[in-house]
């Protein structure tokens, strides 16, 4: 069973994603991501697997793109996986807050802390939205990918003014 990766450049530098053998994507991440996932070993730079997906970076960070249509593989317990989902759900040029994703997914108020543990664990940056999720008080927290990121993608979208 092959694992794909390729690298493919962007305004944020260079991303790196990975495939599994069916060619759908399994991560996506940031230069300097915390706790980024590395080449597979054993696995097999092919650009070939990732045309689709880099169409469609391409066409977001043209501002042509707002949702992604990709073929997405990634396995994390069943709460994250709710959260993922919900992550899916943000539209392109909102944002919605740490209690919001755990009142959608149906968590107690108390479970604002591992709402953001799943969204850390977010494998897959740019193409499931955590960039767009913010503070209860509008503050800009977290992002595996760099705060000057998480800033950079809701300038591109809209959320914030002035470039980075």
């Amino acid at each position: 069973m092959s694992t794909y990766w390729t690298t493919l450049d962007s305004p944020l530098g260079p991303l790196l994603l990975t495939a599994g053998p069916d060619g759908e994507l399994t991560s996506l991440s940031l230069p300097g991501q915390r706790n980024a996932p590395a080449v597979p070993p054993g696995g097999r730079l092919d650009s070939g697997p990732f045309r689709e997906a880099e169409e469609q970076l391409g066409a977001y960070f043209a501002g042509d793109l707002k949702e992604f249509r990709l073929p997405l593989r990634t396995t994390g317990t069943p709460f994250r996986e709710k959260v993922w989902a919900a992550l899916d759900a943000i539209p392109y040029g909102a944002t919605t807050s740490y209690g919001e994703i755990a009142a959608r997914v149906g968590a107690p108020r108390a479970a604002v802390r591992a709402v953001g543990g799943a969204i850390g664990a977010n494998p897959l940056l740019i193409v499931r939205p955590c960039h767009r999720v913010i503070g209860a008080d509008g503050s800009l927290t977290g992002y595996a990918g760099g705060l000057e990121n998480k800033v950079r993608l809701l300038t591109h979208e809209g959320v914030l003014q002035g470039a980075v």
